[in-house]
């Protein structure tokens, strides 16, 4: 399952909408996965590698080794 290590950030479901957009349109459901990086960082003071989101890299929540 994807999921972030760092903010948890999963799987999250939605519609798909067509591009006509008129009012019977139909919808089917959708998957959003999340931006997932596999990046080596220190973790008490081991080099791990995790799965992090690309948010919580480039808000500098990890530390790459």
């Amino acid at each position: 399952m994807a999921k972030c290590d760092i903010c948890g950030k999963t799987l999250s479901h939605g519609n798909k909408i067509s591009i006509a957009r008129s009012h019977v349109s139909r919808r089917t459901t959708r998957a959003f996965k999340p931006n997932l990086r596999r990046v080596k960082t220190l973790v008490n003071g081991q080099t791990k590698t995790i799965h992090a989101c690309a948010k919580c890299l480039r808000s500098g929540k990890v530390v790459r080794a």
